[in-house]
């Protein structure tokens, strides 16, 4: 137990290196560092026997959390997964991309770069949808997230009458609130465009918006990554059902 411990915690610092080195604006690949800090105290304490030191209730207590919370983190993923694969239905009323990181030279993010290539797609077969872009401007971006999004679909070829700007939103409850501004929420039919992860989130926090017909589209997401995505999401879904979002 001890060395699995110990190598579970080098793991789990190693793999928030990399996630670190994407520099995606954001220090959550720190939860990472503090994770293998913590399986690398509990191996140390396990192999010197301070758990045996505790109580035997406290130890039972301990346990019976973790397990409780280990179950409802696997209920979280079993709902994200449910979702990930959505594909949104043909020819919607509007499609809102939601925003992410800008890069200094104005390009967008992988993470970024993935809803946008969905959104494209998805506006190319289906003309007479509209397009929202959500996203405000960031310490470390160059320009808001809509207009780095409005720039790179029109660069594919989407026309400019088609897509509607929304410049003000820091995260995804503003960004299904602000852009219900631009649409009709009681008749509208419409599909949030954001990565596989974020689908579940997205759209239910849309749906207790009081967007009546709405659906997810998909986008991708680089497998190597998606643990920490999936960690975060998780993260996310209990931050918004706390604050009535969900």
């Amino acid at each position: 137990m001890t060395i699995l411990l110990a190598l579970l915690g080098v793991a789990a610092i190693a793999y928030g290196v990399t996630v670190m080195m994407l520099n995606s604006g954001t220090p959550f690949f720190a939860v990472w560092y503090l994770l293998g800090a913590l399986l690398l105290l509990s191996a140390i304490a396990t192999h010197v026997g301070w758990w045996a030191l505790f109580p035997v209730v406290v130890r039972r207590v301990a346990v019976v959390l973790l397990v409780v919370l280990l179950a409802v983190f696997a209920g979280m993923q079993v709902l994200i997964l449910g979702q990930a694969g959505s594909q949104g239905e043909p020819d919607l009323d509007c499609i809102v991309v939601l925003g992410a990181q800008v890069r200094p030279d104005g390009s967008p993010s992988g993470v970024l770069r993935y809803r946008l290539e969905a959104a494209c797609a998805y506006l190319q077969e289906n003309p007479n949808t509209r397009c929202i872009v959500s996203g405000g401007q960031g310490p470390n971006e160059p320009c808001s997230e809509a207009d780095g999004m409005a720039d790179y679909l029109e660069s594919q070829g989407i026309a400019p009458e088609r897509i509607t700007r929304e410049d003000r939103s820091l995260n995804t409850q503003q960004n299904i609130q602000n852009s219900m501004a631009f649409l009709d929420p009681e008749t509208d039919t419409v599909g949030i465009v954001t990565n596989d992860f974020h689908i579940f989130r997205a759209t239910r926090i849309a749906q207790k918006a009081g967007i009546r017909h709405v659906c997810g589209i998909s986008a991708y997401s680089v497998p190597w990554y998606q643990p920490n995505n999936m960690l975060r999401e998780g993260m996310g879904i209990v931050k918004d059902f706390l604050a009535g979002n969900l």
